[in-house]
């Protein structure tokens, strides 16, 4: 085992800070807003975790929304909080289903059902261009892809933008009624 020594720290009055970029705004590139997992580790769950444990889990960790993966690491999907509320569980019950029987994989959104931003668009746009497809399709959240190598880059999240920004950005989720409106007269 190596020795360490404690040292003095009452002459000490400055932290190191991480780099920021100070004067960003609505016009600042988007690159500057998404977690990127080349150099933030993805907040993952397995598809085969109870829906129960799910929820606590991301209430303990205070996040709104995981992807979900296979035994492999494999990208299947996302899950929030709200797609694992008590009443989407309740809703699952039934007499042949048991809540603990009922897991990530009944209550997730399924990769085919999810659309995300490109990276090599990111990297030309500002974070405002983010922001208005964000609102107009609802979306907290929106996965980046890297089509180049086929694997998930990263994610936009709507609070953090809004945090960085010091800007509300109020993102309201489109009814199925409003959905479904604006698919058929598109």
């Amino acid at each position: 085992m190596i020795h360490l020594e404690f040292n003095e720290v009452s002459a000490v009055e400055d932290f190191f800070w991480p780099e920021e970029v100070t004067d960003i705004s609505i016009e600042s590139p988007a690159v500057l807003f998404f977690t990127d997992f080349e150099k933030t580790k993805p907040l993952v769950i397995d598809v085969s975790t109870s829906a129960d444990l799910a929820r606590l889990l991301m209430l303990r960790e205070h996040v709104k929304l995981k992807l979900v993966v296979d035994s492999d690491d494999k990208f299947l999907g996302v899950v929030s909080l709200d797609d694992i509320s008590e009443q989407r569980i309740a809703a699952k019950l039934s007499k042949s289903i048991k809540r603990d029987s009922i897991t990530v994989a009944d209550l997730m959104v399924s990769k085919r059902d999810i659309k995300g931003f490109d990276f090599s668009e990111i990297e030309r746009v500002d974070i405002g261009s983010v922001v208005h497809h964000l609102k107009h399709n609802g979306q907290q959240h929106c996965l980046v892809v890297d089509k180049e190598m086929n694997r998930i880059r990263g994610i936009f999240s709507a609070s953090d933008i809004s945090r960085k920004l010091n800007l509300p950005i109020n993102v309201q989720d489109q009814s199925n009624f409003y959905k479904v409106f604006s698919a058929l007269a598109s």
